[in-house]
């Protein structure tokens, strides 16, 4: 207890209890009043059919948006948001130990104030219940546990001097982390070999490939990882053809789409953030290069230390690869984000030498990126739960400025209203009492539909689509399960005129005929209508290229 009052004691162990319970009621709110996005409503349904391992994700983000709905009972965007809320948390927690113990107390804070503000690092990692989000959990416990193992004894600062390291049981566990990584994300695989990439290129660590622990961490790493190979092998290895695809040029690469790329990385991290970071993150490199070639020595502040090699191997493959990958297909945000948080690390240092020269200028920074980053998604927020910029609205300021049509965030489905609906209607209870299963046509719409339902259903819900992605649906129902039976056909407005779709839904159902419309409203006014057809008596089995 006594300790705990010392700790607690210290403005600065204050600080950090502020940023991490302050953050964390941030990103609640957010994940409270947040209609659910399409991917996270889609693992939703991971968690209704659990196993070793996904069409498009290892099986770990099953666990972390199942986790909410098993303690709690209920199914709501919070529930689903539960697990990515504590992985977060626990991803500062390791963050701020790995610059503490690297760096300094006041790198740690800036360090953990920086992580905690940057808009992408908190949707992306802290509110969606996404893959991100267990993957920066074993990420960043597996980058302290290699900083616990790796520099844990006084290196010296020049690459290649002497030194005492000797491998330890921490590989082990090291192992065992970036396996939990990659059954997060395929990601972790990169965790892992930027890890060897630093082994190879330290010259005091390179000893580490003749240690009997690095080959029980090998072990251990294919252990942790034999879910995703299990699952994999009887499904003919479809997870990993899947992904290895989006890496294979289609087209001629575009060098313009590489700055763009990079510009919405800058933008998503927000400049304040995005453009230091990217500083902070090239400048060994380029210090390192112009030594080579000029063949002089560089000062000690210029020197690519031991620690910054580590976090360079484990942050540059990420952001670099993922950046020329855009210069031939359209990459996601976070995809590159991974390595940008190792590189937080190597910003919060370099505030505390810019803070050296004025303390003021990088509180202001810090304060200021915070107020602007925190007011625009209160204001992104309001607007996609009650429309504060739709014109017209109940709730617009000054008019509002944005009319429906315009704004593709009316897609999201509020599950409350539609909830409310199928309860309140009685044509709705009896088709889902009279049906044996519902389908959609596209494979994200399944999964606003099945929380919805919940818990007024136990409803299997499929996907029927003419262009065949259907994901994880493929696995979770057999083609000629629903023969003979009637089902719920559920869409939205942009898909309901589409004559190719109804055309072809009624070459397998006996009949097909729309039952009831329901009206999806945000700040009082319509702005999406989600259909319900009774299709009765499938009578062939809907085409898959893939699964079961």
């Amino acid at each position: 207890m006594q300790i705990a009052q010392k700790w607690l004691a210290q403005k600065t162990n204050q600080s950090v209890l502020c940023l991490l319970f302050g953050g964390l009621l941030f990103r609640a709110t957010i994940a409270f009043w947040l209609y659910p996005t399409f991917d996270e409503a889609y693992y939703y349904l991971y968690s209704l059919h659990l196993d070793w391992s996904y069409f498009d994700h290892p099986a770990m983000v099953a666990l972390t948006t199942g986790f909410g709905p098993w303690l709690t009972g209920e199914v709501s965007q919070f529930s689903i948001r539960l697990g990515a809320l504590l992985c977060y948390t626990g991803s500062l927690i390791f963050l701020y130990l790995t610059s503490k113990r690297i760096f300094s107390a006041k790198a740690a804070n800036l360090t953990l104030a920086i992580a905690t503000i940057t808009p992408i690092f908190q949707i992306g990692f802290g509110i969606l219940s996404l893959p991100d989000s267990p993957l920066m959990f074993f990420w960043s416990a597996g980058l302290y546990c290699a900083v616990a193992e790796f520099l844990r004894q006084p290196l010296q600062d020049e690459i290649g001097a002497a030194n005492s390291y000797i491998p330890s049981y921490r590989l082990a566990i090291l192992g065992i982390l970036v396996g939990l990584a990659c059954n997060s994300k395929y990601h972790g695989f990169i965790l892992g070999l930027g890890l060897v990439g630093f082994c190879l290129t330290s010259p005091p660590h390179r000893l580490v490939v003749r240690s009997p622990w690095a080959w029980l961490s090998l072990g251990l790493f294919m252990i942790t990882i034999s879910p995703i190979v299990f699952w994999n092998m009887q499904h003919d290895w479809v997870s990993f053809s899947f992904q290895s695809e989006r890496a294979v040029p289609k087209s001629g690469y575009n060098f313009l789409n590489v700055g763009l790329v990079y510009l919405a990385q800058v933008a998503y991290l927000f400049p304040t953030i995005g453009f230091p970071l990217s500083y902070v993150s090239l400048q060994p490199l380029l210090r390192k290069i112009k030594q080579v070639f000029s063949k002089k020595s560089l000062t000690y502040e210029d020197n690519l230390t031991t620690a910054k090699l580590l976090i360079l191997w484990v942050s540059l493959p990420v952001i670099l690869g993922f950046t020329f990958i855009g210069g031939y297909r359209q990459i996601l945000p976070a995809w590159a984000m991974p390595g940008f948080w190792g590189t937080t690390l190597l910003l919060g240092n370099q505030a505390v030498i810019w803070g050296k020269k004025s303390r003021t200028w990088v509180r202001r920074w810090l304060l200021g990126s915070g107020i602007m980053i925190a007011s625009i998604i209160l204001i992104l927020l309001l607007q996609l739960t009650i429309g504060i910029l739709q014109k017209p609205s109940q709730y617009a300021l000054m008019g509002g400025i944005l009319p429906p049509q315009h704004d593709p965030s009316k897609e999201l489905i509020d599950i409350q209203q539609l909830r409310r609906s199928f309860s309140e209607s009685p044509t709705l209870k009896t088709a889902l009492q009279n049906s044996s299963f519902i389908f959609t046509n596209r494979y994200y719409l399944g999964g606003p539909i099945a929380m919805s339902l919940q818990p007024l259903a136990q409803i299997p819900i499929t996907c029927f689509d003419i262009g065949n992605d259907i994901r994880g649906f493929a696995f979770w129902s057999k083609a000629e399960q629903w023969l003979g039976k009637d089902a719920l056909y559920i869409t939205t407005a942009p898909f309901n005129l589409r004559k190719d779709l109804m055309a072809s839904y009624r070459t397998h159902f006996r009949s097909l005929d729309e039952i009831e419309q329901v009206v999806i409203r945000r700040g009082g006014v319509p702005i999406n209508v989600v259909y319900v057809y009774q299709a009765k008596t499938l009578l062939k089995p809907y085409p898959r290229s893939y699964g079961f």
